[in-house]
């Protein structure tokens, strides 16, 4: 069972020691990741992140009483937090966040049940949006304070063991305003081959559109859909899309370890599988838990 992640070096601790693997992502045929000022995203794709957010600890964020309205944010980088190899994509990106997770309605937010664990857990985490690259070169030390929402309850939450069930929805300590919640599917699931999408924080980093994939498996006996998304940890949580509805399929929730070691074993590169290999990608599908979300018009 993977421990909830506080801090960047918590983290490699936990890739070093093998705890965190059976939460790991992993790279699919070509690398899909983008940042959102990526002109090769779908116009719709980039709408929809407005409404995914990053999970960071409410501890690590800097509060300055110069700067009442900016609320500033870890700037480690990737390679800084977890020893990745210079030449890995966004190696020198900041990696503040353990989570990701995405807005159900006006103050329903919803992640992976690994993120959060327990009542205390939710009270020590910020939920922050607008944590990503809309423009190359831009600053992410801060971020606007209206941005920022604390966990303020559980309302509903599951982890079953080995590839079970893995949900949380919580409730804000505010209305979210500025930003639409996404439309989540309630009743049914994707198919085999259905395209589809997943929009999240892999690694920690500023938000990141990986689309390209398609659903490997469904079986109606089983809680969770097998894909080939371009994941990491970090994305635990992550809204998954299918690509012609615009709907939510289900939360990334666990899959292939993330990293390999370079062959000199000094720093750690992106695992690359093809794209039917390897284990897969598992999403808990969105009817697991949509009875719990709110009803918007």
């Amino acid at each position: 069972m993977r421990v909830l992640l506080g801090t960047g070096v918590v983290l490699a601790f936990l890739l070093n020691s093998g705890l965190a693997l059976a939460e790991d992502r992993v790279i699919y045929g070509t690398d899909d990741r983008k940042d959102l000022f990526d002109p090769a995203n779908d116009a719709a794709l980039v709408t929809l992140a407005k409404s995914t957010a990053i999970l960071v600890k409410d501890s690590e964020l800097i509060r300055n009483p110069s700067f009442p309205n900016e609320i500033g944010l870890s700037t480690r980088t990737l390679k800084d937090v977890l020893g990745v190899c210079s030449t890995e994509r966004f190696a020198n990106q900041p990696s503040p966040g353990f989570c990701s997770g995405f807005l159900v309605g006006a103050d329903t937010f919803v992640t992976a049940g690994h993120c959060i664990k327990s009542a205390s857990d939710c009270a020590a985490t910020a939920i922050v949006f607008d944590f990503g690259y809309d423009a190359e070169g831009k600053s992410l030390a801060t971020v606007s304070k209206n941005s920022v929402y604390k966990c303020a309850s559980v309302v509903s939450r599951e982890l079953q063991s080995g590839r079970g069930r893995d949900y949380a929805v919580l409730k804000l300590d505010r209305p979210v305003e500025g930003r639409e919640p996404v439309v989540v599917r309630k009743n049914g699931s994707a198919s085999e081959n259905d395209s589809i999408a997943v929009i999240g924080h892999p690694s920690g980093l500023p938000t990141k559109i990986s689309d390209n994939a398609k659903v490997r498996s469904n079986s109606d006996k089983l809680p969770y859909l097998v894909a080939n998304l371009d994941t990491y940890q970090g994305n635990s949580g992550s809204a998954v899309f299918n690509s012609l509805t615009g709907e939510v399929e289900g939360i990334l929730v666990r899959g292939e370890t993330d990293f390999d070691y370079d062959s000199a074993g000094s720093c750690r590169k992106s695992k690359v599988c093809l794209e039917d290999g390897c284990r897969g990608e598992d999403v808990t599908k969105s009817s697991v838990f949509a009875s719990f979300l709110p009803t918007v018009d």
